[in-house]
């Protein structure tokens, strides 16, 4: 049936696919940092302090001085091309693209700064998309990274008077695609070593050890993983827990102390690796490739690498469109 002449012209309908990761500031300066953090330390799935105990804490004291110190970081990583995560997200979003046809639109969006996950939305509804999946891209599930990925996006559709359907992609911490990707690129990268670690280390980003006392799976997803990339590689890993913050107890072992203790046990060549991080980014460039560096050779090491994340590498993209293809079953024509 044609449409009357007077009515606006419609897009043609498409499926939509949008990456989440965490975010990062615009630029690697203070103000751009210090207005990434508030965003991001003023959300309660990631401090799970009363607001009314934590607004003083965050706005006289850590957006005062912590901002400085954290642009002194991104300084350290930041490239030509942006901040390393945002180049890393375009990337994977231009790859994906080649997994698809011209129905299927690629977006990316980040939970905190630019680009943003409501205004993302709001663009592929505008292009067509009636159809989303959301994919935030954390293999272990926790309430601080996918929950808040998750309540974005459905607060974004609670202000939409026309929704498309939805679809998220559940956590892949234990998925086999996601485990031989992990295989196949960490071999791939050891064996370009020009030593052979005598450990590897797994770092997962850290949590206050209360979340699993109240019923967050993080930590034995993080667990899970480690064992399979073990039995995966056929080698022995270790697992510890990075980027501790505030004076809560966290997941331990923590990696920095790990990092420093190996010498003191005889172990002087060591490979660290980010399996919880879909792409690199400040905690793992700056915070293990640089700090955790300098903590384990100042403490008698003698060998380090710091092994990239998945990032665009075609182990990954071969596993997100493999994954991705299978949560849209029923969207896709049958091929």
């Amino acid at each position: 049936m044609s449409l009357p002449p007077d009515h606006p012209p419609l897009p043609e309908p498409k499926i939509g696919i949008l990456l989440i990761n965490l975010g990062t500031p615009d630029a690697p300066e203070v103000r751009a940092v210090r207005r990434y953090l508030a965003e991001f330390l003023s959300d309660p799935r990631v401090v799970e302090i009363p607001a009314i105990a934590w607004k003083p804490i965050l706005h006289g004291l850590i957006l005062r001085t912590r901002p400085r110190k954290s642009a002194e970081a991104y300084n350290q990583v930041w490239t030509n091309e942006g901040s390393p995560l945002a180049v890393i997200a375009r990337r994977q979003a231009h790859a994906l693209r080649e997994h698809f046809d011209q129905h299927v639109s690629v977006h990316y969006a980040m939970r905190y700064g630019n680009p943003g996950i409501a205004a993302a939305l709001a663009n592929m509804v505008r292009e067509g998309c009636t159809r989303i999946l959301t994919a935030p891209l954390y293999p272990q599930y926790c309430a601080a990274t996918t929950a808040t990925a998750n309540d974005a996006v459905f607060a974004a559709l609670a202000a939409m008077r026309v929704q498309p359907a939805l679809r998220t992609l559940p956590p892949y911490y234990d998925d086999a695609l996601y485990i031989e990707a992990l295989r196949a690129n960490l071999t791939r990268q050891l064996n370009a070593l020009d030593f052979e670690p005598e450990r590897l280390l797994l770092s997962y980003h850290g949590m206050p050890q209360r979340t699993l006392g109240l019923g967050d799976p993080y930590h034995c997803h993080c667990q899970k993983t480690a064992r399979l990339v073990s039995e995966a590689l056929r080698r022995d890993v270790d697992v510890a827990f990075q980027s501790r913050f505030g004076r809560a107890k966290w997941l331990e072992p923590a990696t920095d102390t790990t990092l420093a203790a190996y010498a003191k046990n005889g172990v002087t060549r060591i490979a660290i690796a980010a399996p919880g991080f879909s792409a690199d980014c400040l905690e793992t460039l700056e915070e293990l490739g640089i700090r955790g560096r300098e903590t384990f050779l100042s403490s008698g090491g003698k060998d380090f690498a710091l092994l990239d994340c998945l990032n665009d590498s075609p182990e990954s993209m071969t596993m997100l469109g493999r994954l991705i293809s299978r949560e849209l079953a029923g969207w896709l024509p049958q091929s």
